[in-house]
């Protein structure tokens, strides 16, 4: 039997295997009650034994990737947030605009 590895870690963040699609995203539909076949549909590059892989993958290791996850959330604002104090002009307009979208 051959040992089939469905998640790689490239590029700093955890990737479906030959894809570009994060494992934050499948992890992220998973935590909002996606099931493994709505997560496929919505990956259309991706299987559904992928899906199960990276779900199983995430299970497997889950304090090592929610402690990933909540590194990038953490990330994330601190670029959002530099971003708001460098470019408050730019900002202003995009979220601005936001609301008038909604």
């Amino acid at each position: 039997m051959v040992k089939k590895e469905y998640i790689e870690q490239r590029e700093g963040g955890y990737w479906i295997a030959e894809t570009r699609v994060s494992l934050d995203s499948i992890v992220y539909a998973f935590h909002n009650g996606m099931s493994p076949e709505s997560i496929a549909d919505a990956f259309p590059v991706l299987i559904l034994e992928e899906v199960y892989g990276a779900i199983t993958f995430y299970l497997a290791n889950k304090n090592m990737i929610d402690t990933y996850l909540n590194e990038e959330a953490v990330a994330f604002e601190t670029m959002r947030i530099t971003a708001r104090e460098t470019n408050s002009v730019l900002y202003n307009k995009l979220v601005n605009a936001q609301r008038i979208s909604a």
